[in-house]
């Protein structure tokens, strides 16, 4: 067969128009340092972008060289540093929203704690801004950080805020909620009313009289049935600003780990999926359906629906409860008070909650179980182990622990033998370090809370969430939290220095680790070619900043598929 010259100059001339086309970047970032989180944590000169992906990293000359046209964008980084978006795979973005922008937020994450008197002041100002016939509600009070120590609300102090506004105060834990006897008579709750399923209780003293204190989120169903429920447009609202938060803290993907446990499970999904719609929305989300709420025989929803911006990925389930709460199931007792014999509580037997997650798994669900206390986590290896056996490749599965709080070598040993990625709530070391060394579990069990360098030892990942808003959102103060483990408290000490991690190997937690643990790595998590253009730019480099100054580098910019994000 022959071909005429012009065919082949034809040919010549389309092949190289198709070239030119594909090396046309739309945008370039140079003039800083650039992490690409790869294998080999290297930096680069810089970084080309073409429809929402990465196509090119390495020198400036050579990017440029192979990508720049007359359309493409320069972005000078001026001495900033970009790195993959931040990532935190543990956030409760509706609980967020109610509990920080439609509550009164009562958090306080200041070395100033709170006492008694002055949480009852802040209830008092609050309640003269409600109009007739709302709750008084409320979010963050933690005794564990409130002068005296484990100083609490109760029935009691709640009535001299007001008898007749009912109240309800949900402990920053978000395990254990405060009542005044009004809201006790509108829930229908007296002296003789039993524990509902599901480890809800509500607390009576030695008299057997309620105290105002409920555990769990089953004893707060009857409160939350009875409470007028914010509108429609007010909890987008929350959901939006929420989400506008989180992105200003660096993160370009999160988590809703709780979908449905607040307002019921088609709700929730409605109210993600307009928020996330939205043109400004800024974030990626993932979902986890809270496994309580989930009707039986439900599969409007399955594994992996969803899109970029909104997919859904796992179901949780909650094993036990708070450990500053003194609520997670342990296996030796809390030190605090002296002398107890106080474990905590699972909030299932050992065949119930594996009855439950079993069906969600063989329908191909990664689970999610939060397991605070090493009971809980011993219970939730085992049922794992159950769920796996015969699986030759456990690590297809990418079981999660969540929090893995109290723990020991053994059970980080079982977790790496299964697969589990564990996600660490390390604000435990910061804000609580003090409490948990010192009153709540004593220096030994203390020390291994957030173990990162246990499972980097044994050649296994690792992330670190925020909880929110169990804990403030920032994926940078979690590096310098995994790095010097310092407690916040006066005076500062290090909480088990045998589990502190590098700077890369903390920021891999906040970012191809977590993208990992949410069946995202191949997409997100690092700026490598191929994957999407997701980055966060940064006025320090976290490599080059003492560990204890990571906290407070400014986040400038953050970008998903290659578009700045506004926030």
């Amino acid at each position: 067969m022959k071909f005429s010259s012009k065919i082949l100059i034809a040919a010549l001339v389309t092949y190289s128009a198709m070239t030119v086309a594909q090396n046309n970047a739309d945008t370039i970032f140079y003039g800083g340092s650039i992490l690409t989180v790869n294998a080999k944590n290297d930096e680069v000169e810089a970084l080309a972008i073409k429809d929402g992906k990465i196509v090119a990293t390495g020198t400036k000359a050579e990017v440029i060289k192979g990508w720049q046209t007359s359309s493409t964008k320069l972005v000078n980084l001026q001495g900033k540093t970009a790195m993959p978006g931040l990532i935190d795979p543990h956030v409760h973005i509706i609980l967020t929203a109610v509990g920080e922008y439609l509550w009164l937020d009562l958090s306080n994450f200041t070395t100033k704690y709170d006492t008694v008197a002055s949480l009852s002041n802040k209830l008092k100002a609050h309640l003269k801004t409600l109009p007739k016939g709302q709750w008084l509600m409320g979010f963050g009070v933690d005794p564990s950080r409130t002068n005296p120590f484990m100083a609490e609300l109760t029935a009691d102090v709640l009535d001299k805020v007001s008898t007749e506004v009912p109240i309800f105060v949900l402990n920053q834990s978000g395990h254990i909620a405060y009542v005044n006897h009004k809201a006790y008579e509108i829930a229908g709750i007296t002296d003789s009313t039993p524990n509902p399923a599901g480890g809800g209780v509500f607390q009576k003293n030695a008299q057997g009289k309620l105290t105002g204190v409920l555990i769990e989120g089953a004893a707060y169903a009857p409160f939350m049935e009875k409470m007028p429920p914010p509108s429609d447009a007010d909890l987008l609202k929350a959901v939006q600003k929420t989400g506008k938060m989180i992105a200003s803290k660096g993160v370009t993907t999160t988590t809703e780990i709780t979908v449905g446990a607040m307002l019921g499970l088609d709700n929730e999904v409605k109210l993600l999926q307009g928020a996330t719609a939205s043109k400004d929305w800024p974030l990626r989300v993932r979902g986890y359906l809270y496994g309580p709420a989930i009707p039986k025989g439900f599969n409007a929803i399955k594994p992996n629906d969803g899109n970029d911006r909104l997919r859904f990925v796992g179901v949780k389930f909650v094993s036990d409860g708070s450990t500053q709460g003194l609520t997670a199931a342990l296996n030796q007792p809390y030190t605090y008070p002296a002398g107890t014999k106080r474990l905590g509580d699972l909030d299932y037997k050992d065949e119930d909650i594996y009855g439950l997650i079993k069906p969600f798994f063989d329908q191909g669900w990664q689970l999610s179980i939060h397991a605070n206390g090493d009971r809980a986590v011993d219970q939730t290896l085992n049922n794992y182990a159950k769920l796996l056996l015969g699986n030759t490749k456990p690590e297809t599965r990418r079981l999660r622990i969540e929090h893995f709080t109290i723990n020991t070598p053994e059970q980080v040993k079982k977790a790496v033998q299964l697969g589990i990625v564990p996600g660490f709530t390390v604000g435990h070391v910061d804000y609580w370090g003090a409490a948990f060394h010192n009153h709540i579990v004593g220096p030994e069990r203390a020390s291994r809370i957030a173990p990162g360098a246990s499972f980097k030892k044994e050649g296994a990942r690792f992330t670190y969430h925020s909880d929110s808003p169990i804990s403030p959102v920032s994926p940078l103060r979690y590096i310098s939290e995994g790095v010097d483990r310092l407690w916040q408290k006066s005076p500062r000490e290090v909480l088990g220095p045998n589990e502190r991690v590098t700077v890369d190997d903390a920021i891999r937690a906040v970012t191809i680790n977590a993208a990992y643990q949410l069946m995202s790595d191949d997409k997100i998590g690092s700026l490598e070619v191929g994957k999407q253009a997701d980055l966060v730019i940064l006025d320090k480099n976290p490599r080059k900043t003492s560990p204890e100054q990571i906290a407070n580098i400014k986040v400038r910019e953050t970008w998903i598929d290659g578009k700045k994000q506004a926030w």
